[in-house]
């Protein structure tokens, strides 16, 4: 079992706080792993298993719990009365119709410290999100980073073989228990229909499933591409999919939601604005791309972007794409006011190459931290303040 650590302790943090603990991220990411060794952090620090009330609503046993009433029953009867802290999980509780009610009951109860999971962002719809409005904290989970993939491999030092087999093995924590490809092929699929047909299609209504995986494959084909959804639907209708915006649009925010598909808006540099026209579209999982397009892909460097965006997510930034005049900058990222902008490139060892790297950083005219991430290995250098980075190292570095 990898230890989930940014994330366990991001639970240990706000532990008998009075906001409800709501972890969302895609199906597989390791929620209920997550929920399971926060658990055992409890008992190991003397909480009474008596204490902890958890119910995983996509389980057999449960089945009979399919209302916020009989929600809130099952956990009011199993509730201590004598004072102590009653811990309650509710996984994937976005199978339980109108459960914010049963939320805002349980909220309400004396000595409840209350921690949800869901696999849709449905789960903070703006319903539930007024209901709870300063009464929750979202803890956004994905996959496997690079970092807690290496710890499954702690005799492996070779850091571009191991980054090859995290993209084409998938950094989803369950592909780890399989060694042959076609096991593997064999989950991804298993979590990718899942996704499409429980999350995206039941919940959303769409009874077309071939167009739906169509806009799936063109928008996992084109990572790091910008784009808008009039320019995908005609894309795709050129492509002999005819398709209009609007249903593009509709797909790709169910998507979204589903967090199989990541948004990254764009940001004028100059302007200081946040732009709403086109935006970049990220995948959850490369190795879910490998079995969506297969393996020979070319586009190296938009893989490597794709996985650099995921990281500065998981290291608890706002990301956007940079525009600055003509020039594109990666990535600007924003976390507790502070700003920072990030150039991704396979090589730069070629003059003309890092040239055009750096430009669009050298143009930006502010102190704040700018970096160039590259596959070469070199020692780390500076470019009029610009920091060169080997991305794999930088990967592998502990968050702050």
């Amino acid at each position: 079992m990898i230890a989930r650590e940014q994330y366990l302790q991001q639970l240990i943090r706000r532990k008998d706080k009075q906001v409800i603990k709501v972890v969302t991220g895609i199906r597989r990411c390791g929620k209920s792993t997550l929920l399971k060794m926060f658990q055992d952090y409890l008992m190991e620090q003397g909480t009474d298993p008596q204490q902890i009330i958890s119910v995983n609503l996509e389980r057999g046993e449960y089945r009979r719990i399919r209302d916020a009433e009989a929600l809130y029953t099952y956990i009011h009867e199993r509730l201590l009365a004598d004072g102590r802290q009653n811990y309650v999980f509710l996984d994937e509780v976005q199978n339980v119709p109108e459960f914010q009610r049963a939320v805002d009951w349980l909220y309400a109860e004396p000595h409840v410290d209350l921690y949800l999971t869901g696999s849709n962002a449905y789960l903070l719809s703006s319903d539930l999100a007024t209901l709870l409005s300063g009464r929750y904290m979202e803890i956004k989970m994905l996959p496997l980073s690079f970092a807690e993939y290496r710890s499954a491999f702690p005799s492996e030092e070779n850091l571009p073989k191991l980054y090859a087999s995290y993209l084409m093995n998938s950094s989803f924590p369950g592909a780890l228990e399989f060694t042959d490809r076609e096991d593997i092929h064999a989950y991804l699929e298993g979590i990718y229909n899942t996704v499409l047909i429980k999350d995206v299609a039941a919940r959303r209504k769409i009874a077309d499933m071939t167009m739906l995986e169509s806009v799936v494959e063109y928008m996992y084909d084109n990572i790091g591409n910008l784009f808008s959804a009039s320019k995908i639907a005609g894309a795709m209708t050129s492509a002999g999919r005819k398709i209009s915006g609007a249903t593009v649009e509709s797909y790709i925010q169910a998507l979204t939601d589903s967090f199989i598909l990541y948004k990254a808006n764009r940001y004028d540099i100059r302007g200081k604005e946040r732009l709403k026209n086109g935006a970049k579209y990220y995948a959850v999982d490369i190795g879910l791309r490998y079995f969506l397009l297969g393996s020979n892909l070319t586009d190296t460097g938009h893989i490597l972007e794709n996985i650099v965006y995921l990281e500065l997510i998981r290291r608890g930034y706002e990301v956007f794409v940079g525009k600055n005049g003509t020039e594109e900058v990666d990535f600007v990222t924003y976390r507790a006011g502070e700003k920072g902008y990030y150039q991704v490139s396979l090589s730069v060892l070629d003059e003309k190459t890092l040239a055009r790297e750096l430009r669009p950083l050298q143009d930006i005219r502010d102190n704040y931290p700018k970096y160039l991430l590259t596959m070469d290995y070199l020692p780390d250098s500076s470019f009029e303040g610009i920091q060169h980075r080997n991305v794999l190292e930088w990967l592998c570095e502990k968050m702050d």
